[in-house]
């Protein structure tokens, strides 16, 4: 490999160093750092064990101080997959959160993953798994932990008059939990002075 060259020469060694200091990124200050190393002549090896990093990426960074100086030692943003559905998809997936399922249509009372899974499918053409639906719920705010679902025919008055006229059940109390005081079950215990004279 051919030796690393730093062809900018706009900052000197000590100006990197006193802007690896003022950074708030560790990562772009290590960077200056081993460049700064090279300008002062030191070994690409040592510079790059420096920078905490191998002798091929140290290059690649000087290749990038070279063309852009400064700003190019800043990690750039990934691009990442792109999500599998728009904005406007996502907002129409909250809406149906937010109606809850129709049972004739969707054939449930509530909304689980897998059962998204489907209506996604069948409404935008795209494939999701459970994992990825669980994500977007997250993502649109929802939590994972909701309510017990009602059955469609659930009589609301018919529970409260039944709440309202059926005897309050009560659990027997426990003979442990006597309110006549502790156990008297054992021997009774004598002082200790009663016992040591003895």
């Amino acid at each position: 490999m051919s030796a690393v060259e730093v062809t900018r020469r706009d900052l000197s060694a000590s100006q990197l160093r006193s802007a690896a200091a003022k950074t708030s990124q560790a990562k772009q200050a290590r960077r200056i750092l081993a460049i700064a190393m090279v300008l002062d002549g030191h070994d690409r090896a040592l510079a790059a064990q420096a920078g905490g990093m191998d002798r091929q990426t140290l290059r690649d960074w000087v290749h990038r101080y070279n063309a852009e100086g400064l700003a190019g030692l800043v990690d750039r943003p990934r691009p990442g997959r792109p999500p599998s559905l728009t904005e406007d998809q996502q907002r129409q997936v909250a809406q149906w959160i937010e109606e809850g399922p129709d049972l004739a249509r969707d054939g449930v009372v509530r909304w689980r993953c897998a059962d998204l899974v489907k209506r996604i499918k069948t409404a935008f053409d795209v494939d999701l798994q459970a994992g990825g639906v669980g994500k977007l719920l997250k993502k649109l705010g929802f939590s994972s932990i909701s309510g017990r679902p009602l059955h469609p025919e659930t009589d609301l008055e018919a529970q409260e008059t039944f709440k309202k006229t059926s005897p309050s059940w009560r659990r027997p109390p426990s003979r442990r939990a006597s309110p006549d005081g502790p156990s008297r079950s054992g021997s009774r215990m004598r002082p200790a002075s009663v016992s040591k004279a003895q």
